[in-house]
């Protein structure tokens, strides 16, 4: 079986959309999706510098379109899974088909701006906590007021909260662990962004979901997910729920996944995959950052895709 997974916020590089633009009707494409983000997608992924391209406005619909551009050199009916990390479900939904590429992208831009909007309201946000024992890393988080907003798996979590907390996590952190602050704006997948929860679900209702065409992943418990408006409930839900890309890990090797492909920018994803998924059995794994990766990607749908 083979899975296609969505990066999420964190992923960019400054002009990892370059290459792509060279394939025949991307800039249009990109033209069309920049209207309904209200952000201009081909200059954030071309020739926008790093600090442009890390405002939560902007981040998210240019993830968005990267995945979905991507995708469309792809055979898809060889795709059994998708999945996505944070506004990368997004990207799966629309993969899945559960959402239109311009719902996926004009949600991403609300989600986006929202998110943004609700940072602003109080200083928070996040930092990485690598190692130690796993029950002890979330009673630290706990003990300092603190949420663990993303469970990566691979002995890797991240709290959020407000800064007093996380200044005190990095002080006192639990044994064996290391804590990096993150340069994110503030507490994403807390209940902080209730705000931006509230504005997307007021965008979401005018949506028409369709029932997933492949299995399709929540970031919410890792569950796959057959109802298309149980999906966008759960895309809403998962702006305030932690990640639990741990549980979706989990449920690609219950389901013996034996190929992956990470959209663009890819490469965060797929080394918890290579961290989690080891041994005996461990799926090869294709990143997908330039047209030049396409040829490996179709390479392995074709050896391994649609056998669920």
């Amino acid at each position: 079986m083979l899975a296609v997974l969505s990066p999420g916020q964190g992923s960019q590089k400054p002009g990892f959309l370059t290459p792509w633009l060279d394939l025949t009707g991307t800039e249009a494409r990109l033209r069309e999706w920049s209207a309904l983000a209200g952000v201009d997608l081909t200059h954030l992924g071309t020739a926008a510098d790093a600090d442009e391209i890390m405002d939560t406005a902007r981040t998210q619909p240019l993830l968005v379109a990267a995945a979905l551009l991507a995708a469309e050199h792809l055979p898809l009916e060889g795709v059994d899974i998708t999945a996505g990390h944070s506004v990368g479900e997004l990207s799966a939904a629309t993969l899945a088909g559960v959402l239109t590429a311009e719902a996926a992208i004009t949600l991403a831009g609300v989600r986006g701006r929202e998110m943004a909007a609700a940072c602003a309201l109080e200083p928070t946000g996040m930092a990485a906590m690598l190692g130690g024992d796993p029950d002890e890393v979330l009673a630290a988080i706990e003990a300092h007021g603190l949420y663990p907003a993303n469970r990566n798996g691979a002995g890797q979590v991240v709290a959020a909260g407000t800064l007093a907390g996380l200044d005190k996590l990095v002080a006192e952190p639990p044994a064996r662990t290391r804590v990096i602050r993150l340069k994110v704006a503030g507490a994403f997948h807390t209940p902080y962004m209730a705000p931006a929860a509230t504005a997307l679900a007021a965008v979401a209702a005018d949506i028409t979901p369709a029932d997933p065409t492949r299995t399709l992943l929540s970031n919410l418990d890792g569950a796959a997910v057959d109802n298309g408006a149980e999906l966008v409930q759960r895309l809403v839900r998962q702006v305030t729920a932690p990640v639990r890309w741990d549980l979706c890990m989990r449920t690609l090797a219950d389901l013996g996944v034996t190929g992956v492909i990470e959209l663009p920018r890819a490469g965060t994803l797929a080394g918890l995959v290579k961290r989690d998924l080891k041994g005996e059995g461990a799926p090869e794994i294709v990143t997908l950052n330039t047209p030049d990766d396409l040829p490996a990607a179709r390479d392995l749908i074709a050896r391994i895709g649609g056998r669920s």
